[in-house]
């Protein structure tokens, strides 16, 4: 075996341990969800007693749906309108450079500077002053709001990497800026804007704060709903990883889909 032929092994065996490092907690938790509530309170918790559905069951009586929708349509609609508001953003900043683009830029970043705990009250009192409290539209500005600065900086980075003989032979043709947006710069990153819209979408799905205080009944999230399973009696440890592999399983259906463009999009030059 020559030298290179030993590095890459290496390396390879090393990526491997990496990979079941960071999927362990995962595979845990799936475990633990298929135990019953005294084998998973054991400790060490019994991995060889007999799996059972009865978790999973009791989840779904207890309305884990409605959590569920809420988080998709916030997701996805956030998600959607930060793309299309950062893309135009983006193009300035990246093929037609406004003037002082980098204080633009260094705007947009110090937005995520502040803590999202300072922000809650003066929100919270602006939503309620709205009737916004525990509507799923109320979710939806705030997480384009969040995601809006990371998703103009990402897809500038990848816009930095168009070809400029391409735009040049769409000015030519006489395009305006919609048709390039759409027609030209669209296809060519398209891995880029999946990378990043599947970022945000985590974002948004994974978002607490605000969710846990301006929804309640009609509203919540999947994260407000893991909530509900640490109560003054305890914790039930097995029924809450049934949960939490029911709220991850959209994320990884998600990622799973989306990886050939999420590896395209990350090395095209979104991540330097």
């Amino acid at each position: 075996m020559t030298t290179r032929n030993r590095r890459g092994t290496v390396w390879t065996l090393l990526a491997w341990l990496a990979a079941v490092f960071f999927f362990f907690p995962v595979l845990w938790m799936a475990l633990m969800s298929l135990r019953t509530e005294s084998d998973a309170a054991t400790d060490p918790p019994t991995l060889l007693a007999a799996p059972t559905l009865d978790q999973y069951s009791l989840v779904l009586d207890r309305g884990i749906a409605p959590y569920l929708i809420n988080s998709a349509t916030a997701g996805v609609l956030s998600t959607a309108a930060a793309v299309a508001l950062a893309l135009p953003a983006a193009y300035a900043l990246a093929i037609r450079p406004v003037p002082r683009w980098r204080d633009v830029l260094f705007f947009f970043l110090s937005t995520k500077m502040l803590p999202s705990i300072a922000a809650l009250l003066p929100v919270y009192l602006v939503v309620k002053h709205l009737g916004m409290l525990d509507n799923v539209w109320t979710l939806v500005v705030l997480y384009t709001a969040m995601n809006l600065p990371l998703t103009v900086w990402m897809l500038r980075s990848f816009l930095q990497e168009v070809p400029r003989e391409i735009l040049e032979a769409a000015q030519v043709d006489g395009a305006r800026l919609p048709t390039v947006l759409v027609r030209v710069i669209g296809p060519v990153i398209m891995p880029g804007i999946a990378a990043t819209a599947l970022i945000c979408f985590i974002f948004a799905w994974n978002e607490f704060l605000f969710a846990v205080n301006l929804t309640a009944t009609r509203a919540g999230t999947a994260p407000v709903f893991l909530v509900g399973f640490v109560t003054s009696e305890g914790l039930f440890l097995a029924r809450l990883c049934a949960a939490a592999t029911l709220v991850s399983l959209p994320v990884l259906i998600a990622g799973w889909m989306a990886q050939d463009k999420l590896v395209r999009g990350l090395t095209l030059g979104a991540v330097k």
